[in-house]
């Protein structure tokens, strides 16, 4: 239910009938031109009509009729061919707000979305508009990384609820901060990794490597700083915390960089109080360099060191802050920065941590450069992010090229985004996201369908993802009572047996025991050149069933890489020797290619070639080496009351990618039973008095006490209301009920069988025949097949 003032509802209780409206076109209020307007919503689904669970996407459509203004018909100011400076307001793509009320009481928010469609009926003073709501933002092209790292380890890298949110935030409809760099702009900052973790590892700017045992984690949305966190449980082998890596979006440079990382924690969940972030750093042949930061929440302390692998390194602590840090649990947003800048082959990082409280407060370490031989990094490539945590943790963010660390509001994401997402908790673990095709709404619609779960954008624009979860308990409680007597002018019951499914099976793709195998293998077929401080872009073709690979390892005299790598050299001559910390690798998929750019970020020019002077540029892609086996989960009683009353009905679910886990699988088919095991009444088309404040999926309380005599509770899966220009105004719920009148009793009936009971035996005795023919003579005087001496005998 929507929230109302004080006057709406007592003009409400009153049972007031004076409707009033406020509707805005491209922000200009038209409202007295409206003639009449109509709003309906619904959920569709694939799910039996009678079903007590109902599933799928939901769009609200507004239709409005306009008349004109300041003495010109509507089709001249409004039409497709009228003037572009009254015209527009019409156009489609154009916003459109839409709010009702009922009395002298505020207007609620009814529908805000675009223009659809204009129709314009020449020599009239009408023009039918018709719009969508924000559904239509999601009318651009779905896509999803396909990371092999979930195949690589047979653990799960996102749930479906990571999808959505991922295919939301392509929209530009966020539930958390989104990437701070997403677009690649020549020397401009770029987000190398983003990783939300709302349900899942995968990220679009980077690439999940290292995945933790589900056993050691779960999701939570209770306590997430926005919206979903990862949080910890049991305890992990080594006991530092659940431990997680991407490889970057770009393997950018070190001396040349300035990376900054960030996370969201919550020191109130989890199993500890310590959270580390590592940037890894890949040197000439197995030596690595490491940064870092952590945050020891119970000590008080926030530590920055610089190391490499020889254990040698130095580390910065800062514990003023440490009174703060320990009084104040709840939300902390971490930050570090490492700056790389320079030139030459070593550079000495400067690093400053920046915090922000629970209660707002702002926490800036000085920037602190590292010593000379103990703290300082030679020339590398970033190669890994990993975060180590014991606490609740939510959207990992690392981003290269910042000119300097973030103010409190940049850090804060002040005015860069507005929350307009609300997600469920985290449902079916894939080992492999599948692929995905038409639009970000059409992909969001199929998982709906899949996990029966509702997508709907409500009334003020708010995205809202609800599961199956809801029918685990049936409500008790309504949100609004409608009676026949004052509320309701019609209503009509309807049960029937296609509501009732009492043997559900849910189908799961398999993946456990598929592994990774080797897919294209391309070896670049000439030496490239990379302009100094400039970039190359090579694109190579891409099999659509192979997976998303991350950028590839630059390789030095001493190293071949055995999968993705290139080799630069300041000479094209064989022998030249490799030059290592000089190309930034940014790699991405794009329609059927993969695209490679290597940006060069020093004065002289660089070659893509080997040792023995052939183009080096090699890319190695993967894919699954088998195809998932299919699995039935079946969820049945044997001996239920549902199938003793009305038999055996099968609902078998369609085989869908996104159901792969069979513990999931069976979770689905347990709802699909326990929601449709009995037949519920569907109240359909139940007429009643307007009420601005109702909305999808509320729970209402129906109570009829001179027709059909009922008190019961139902959900709102549909509502369609009409205003004319006359003033009324008709509003319309559709309502399934929440529950069944309980198991069938059939007191004093003796229902019949369901087949008659087979005649009396029809076959002759030998005492019949001889009464009917006494000798032998007059049996064959009959001259009677023996059909007919059994019918003469009259048995």
């Amino acid at each position: 239910m929507q929230p109302a003032d004080d006057t709406t509802k007592a003009a409400l209780a009153a049972g007031e009938r004076t409707v009033t409206h406020t509707t805005r076109l491209g922000g200009r209020d038209v409202s007295a031109q409206v003639q009449s307007w109509q709003l309906d919503r619904s959920y569709a689904t694939d799910l039996p009509v009678a079903m007590r669970a109902f599933a799928g996407s939901s769009a609200a459509q507004l239709q409005l009729q306009l008349s004109g203004t300041g003495g010109k018909p509507s089709p001249e100011l409004y039409s497709p061919w009228a003037p572009r400076s009254s015209g527009d307001v019409a156009r489609p793509g154009q916003s459109v707000v839409h709010e009702a009320g009922v009395g002298s009481g505020g207007a609620l928010p009814s529908f805000r979305g675009t223009l659809r469609s204009r129709s314009a009926a020449s020599g009239s003073d009408t023009v039918e508009l018709a719009a969508l709501d924000g559904a239509e933002r999601l009318r651009g092209p779905a896509q999803l990384p396909r990371p092999y790292t979930g195949l690589n380890w047979r653990r799960p890298v996102a749930t479906a609820t990571w999808c959505v949110d991922e295919l939301l935030r392509q929209a530009g409809i966020h539930s958390s901060p989104p990437p701070r760099a997403p677009e690649f702009q020549p020397n401009q900052p770029l987000s190398l990794v983003h990783a939300t973790l709302h349900g899942g590892f995968a990220t679009p700017y980077g690439m999940p490597e290292e995945l933790p045992d589900p056993r050691h984690y779960t999701w939570t949305r209770t306590g997430a700083p926005h919206e979903m966190a990862l949080l910890p449980r049991g305890t992990p082998p080594g006991g530092e915390g659940v431990s997680m890596s991407w490889f970057p979006r770009s393997r950018v440079t070190c001396p040349g960089s300035s990376l900054f990382a960030e996370v969201w924690v919550n020191t109130a969940l989890g199993t500890g109080d310590t959270a580390r972030m590592e940037l890894a750093l890949n040197r000439s042949g197995t030596a690595t360099g490491t940064l870092f930061v952590e945050v020891d929440f119970a000590g008080g302390t926030v530590a920055m060191g610089s190391e490499n692998s020889t254990t040698q390194g130095q580390t910065w602590i800062w514990g003023h802050w440490g009174a703060a840090m320990q009084a104040q649990r709840g939300v902390w947003h971490v930050g570090a920065s490492f700056d790389l800048t320079g030139s030459g082959s070593t550079v000495q990082p400067v690093v400053q941590p920046r915090l922000t409280a629970p209660d707002g407060s702002h926490f800036v370490g000085a920037a602190t450069p590292m010593s000379p031989g103990v703290g300082q990094q030679i020339s590398s490539e970033l190669r890994l992010v990993r975060l180590v945590t014991t606490m609740a943790a939510e959207g990992l963010q690392v981003t290269a090229g910042l000119p300097a660390i973030p103010t409190a509001a940049e850090f804060a994401h002040t005015g860069a985004w507005t929350k307009t997402a609300e997600l469920d908790e985290a449902i079916l673990p894939l080992i492999t996201i599948p692929k995905v095709s038409g639009s970000q709404w059409e992909a969001i619609t199929q998982i709906a369908k899949a996990s029966l779960s509702t997508a709907e954008l409500d009334e003020r624009g708010m995205f809202r993802w609800r599961n199956f979860t809801r029918f685990a308990t049936a409500p008790t409680s309504a949100d609004l009572t409608l009676t026949t007597v004052r509320d309701i002018a019609a209503l009509t019951l309807t049960e029937e047996i296609d509501a009732c499914r009492n043997y559900c099976v849910q189908p799961a793709k398999d993946w456990s025991a598929a592994g990774l195998v080797t897919g294209s293998v391309v070896n670049d077929t000439e030496i490239r050149e990379i302009p100094a401080y400039g970039s190359l872009t090579v694109s190579y073709t891409f099999d659509e069933e192979e997976l998303d690979i991350g950028p590839p390892e630059t390789d030095d005299d001493s190293v071949d890489t055995p999968g993705s790598c290139f080799r630069v050299a300041a000479r094209l001559a064989s022998g030249a020797p490799a030059v290592k910390g000089a190309v930034d690798a940014l790699i991405r998929r794009e329609e059927g290619y993969i695209v490679l750019r290597l940006t060069n970020r020093t004065s002289q020019r660089l070659y893509t070639v080997t040792k023995d002077g052939k183009p080096s540029v090699r890319i190695v892609t993967l894919k699954p080496s088998r195809e998932p086996v299919e699995r039935q989960l079946v969820s049945y009683r044997s001996d239920g009351a549902s199938e003793r009353f009305y038999g055996r009905q099968e609902f078998y679910a369609e085989a869908d990618d996104w159901v792969q886990d069979s513990r999931a699988a069976q979770q689905l088919a347990d709802a699909m039973r326990v929601a449709g095991e009995y037949p519920v009444p569907v109240l359909g088309d139940v007429q009643v008095l307007y009420d601005p404040r109702v909305q999808l999926g509320d729970v209402v309380r129906v109570q009829d006490s001179s027709g059909a005599v009922l008190d019961t509770l139902a959900w709102v899966v549909g509502t369609s209301t009409t205003a004319g220009a006359d003033g009324g105004i008709q509003q319309t719920l559709s309502l399934r009920g929440t529950r069944s009148n309980g198991v069938p009793a059939d007191t004093g009936l003796t229902p019949d069988a369901p087949v008659v009971p087979p005649p009396p035996d029809l076959f002759a005795t030998y005492a019949s025949v001889t009464s009917a023919y006494p000798t032998l003579a007059a049996l064959l005087a009959a001259r009677g097949t023996w059909r007919e001496v059994k019918e003469n005998t009259g048995v």
